[in-house]
């Protein structure tokens, strides 16, 4: 069993030190026969930014695969996902056990997350070093 995401892509831009490179994110349902008549399948064109010590030795347009470490898939769930589910519950129910106000507690569950964001955005750096991806040459 492989411990890696892998996705291809292609080479959008070249800097020094990073690669972007443009892949195209698939819903599980998007290779269905009806997908075209379904409202659920989806693909999304993303660029990801990879750190590359060696970025001069890809081209604008070559072919790759973009890879990452399935704990780096999950870090990055947790922290998109799970701790602000989890700080939205705690919220609402701590503010709706102190003012029994279901208004408070819905604005208060959702404005929890300006922070939490803003937090999440100042440390973009350093979760950039924690949330890395690397590359391998596409078949």
């Amino acid at each position: 069993m492989s411990n890696k995401i892998k996705h291809n892509g292609v080479v959008d831009g070249v800097e020094e030190g990073c690669v972007r490179v443009r892949i195209l994110q698939s819903s599980a349902c998007s290779a269905c026969k009806v997908a075209a008549h379904c409202n659920a399948s989806e693909t999304k064109e993303k660029i990801i930014e990879v750190q590359v010590a060696d970025a001069v030795k890809y081209q604008l347009g070559d072919s790759v695969v973009v890879v990452a470490d399935t704990a780096v898939g999950f870090r990055a769930s947790l922290y998109g996902y799970l701790l602000p589910l989890l700080l939205m519950v705690v919220a609402l129910v701590a503010v709706l056990k102190i003012t029994q106000s279901e208004g408070y507690a819905a604005v208060s569950a959702l404005g929890i997350l300006i922070p939490y964001y803003i937090g999440l955005y100042l440390l973009r750096n350093k979760l950039r070093n924690k949330l890395s991806f690397s590359l391998e040459p596409c078949c």
